[in-house]
């Protein structure tokens, strides 16, 4: 499998990673990210929800969702803070019982992948795929937000598979975007990943094999979720997965099992982008390159050495910040951001993957498609007038 395979070229000048230039990193040491209004978008999580915004889609019944909808994740995430590590975040997750003593052999590791894969579905991942372990993605350190401190990373490079997982984000609740309401999307996806990987790493280690389970922390996601096979990069710097489009959130789980491996897939999303563009457009801080890939880099967020598509990290955020709540609006307005259930959202996206794909993305917004759903609305639905 070549990097071309996955969607990137590495060129010489490539360097690996720190976590301390990860830009949420930043946000709590780095004065060019940090501000004011960063610290009030994270106390918006925590506090009091009365004194924030009134409009629609920031009310307090739209920050008491989003905020609920993150509860699970927060639970494992602070649950060590006082050892200084945010699990799922800042660190790998710790909370798993003691490897089996024997091991459960497989007789392929065709057979283990296809055990894995069953199981991991069973446990709610809504897609899974493995890959090899490259080292090129893993963090050089890691970065503590509570201290201000790296320390190494500790994964040991002889868990030579990663499972990626993937959860779907609710089409609905994106559709919001921008709101606070919409955040909701984000943290269920973050809270039911951590159920998945937590219980799919459980189950390996009862197996007699050594597991690691992870969300953000550790490793770059995206290059590993695209060498495991979940889907393409894009031109919003987000995987697009055939199933869900963007919608998606990453976990991953480090191991020993010996696993066999899924290949990168293609569906013409790099051909797509190309010639759309509407994300860039859309963008209220042009923080999406409206260009071919590069190696151009917006800031020290951005990966050094790797021709791709890049987003400005630091433009992106500080709209967050000014807005008390997570953007997502190149992800609503994004043709493959469709509810695949429906035979006509499939068959655009067929029709994406041809040389018609110009005449999908003109019905695309003729039909309007990407519009924003008022968050009240989307509470008409659920709730009684």
């Amino acid at each position: 499998m070549s990097d071309r395979d996955a969607g990137y070229e590495i060129t010489d000048e490539f360097e690996p990673f720190s976590q301390k230039y990860d830009v949420f990193r930043r946000s709590f040491w780095d004065e060019r990210v940090r501000s004011p209004k960063s610290e009030r978008f994270y106390r918006t999580y925590r506090e009091t929800l009365d004194q924030w915004r009134r409009a629609d889609g920031f009310t307090q019944r739209d920050y008491a969702l989003r905020n609920a909808s993150w509860h699970v994740s927060d639970l494992f995430t602070e649950y060590k803070e006082d050892e200084d590590r945010r699990e799922g975040f800042n660190d790998a997750f710790t909370l798993q019982r003691d490897v089996a003593p024997e091991r459960v052999e497989f007789d392929t590791p065709a057979e283990a992948s296809s055990e894995i894969k069953r199981v991991a579905r069973g446990f709610g991942a809504d897609l899974v795929g493995v890959t090899e372990l490259d080292p090129r993605w893993l963090y050089t350190e890691k970065f503590s937000d509570l201290s201000g401190t790296a320390r190494p990373n500790d994964i040991p490079e002889d868990l030579g598979s990663v499972i990626v997982t993937a959860q779907a984000m609710d089409y609905e609740l994106i559709r919001t975007v921008p709101s606070a309401l919409s955040g909701a999307a984000t943290g269920l996806g973050y809270s039911h990943d951590a159920l998945v990987v937590l219980s799919l790493a459980q189950y390996i280690r009862n197996l007699g094999y050594r597991a690691i389970a992870s969300m953000n922390d550790s490793a770059l996601a995206i290059p590993l979720a695209l060498q495991a096979g979940l889907g393409e990069y894009s031109r919003l710097g987000l995987l697009i997965t055939k199933e869900f489009g963007p919608r998606v959130r990453l976990g991953k789980v480090f191991t020993d099992l010996p696993l066999a491996t899924d290949r990168p897939i293609r569906f013409g999303v790099k051909e797509f982008c190309e010639g759309c563009g509407r994300c860039a457009e859309a963008c209220p801080v042009g923080a999406i390159p409206s260009g071919e890939p590069s190696t151009e880099r917006y800031n020290e967020s951005n990966l050094k050495g790797v021709r791709k598509w890049s987003v400005d990290g630091e433009a992106c955020f500080g709209y967050w910040a000014a807005q008390n709540s997570d953007c997502a609006i190149c992800m609503r307005v994004w043709p493959y951001n469709k509810d695949y259930e429906k035979w006509w959202a499939r068959a655009g996206r067929r029709l994406a993957g041809t040389r018609l794909r110009g005449f999908m993305l003109w019905l695309d917004g003729k039909l309007g498609f990407g519009d924003r759903v008022r968050p009240r609305d989307w509470w008409a639905r659920v709730t009684p007038s």
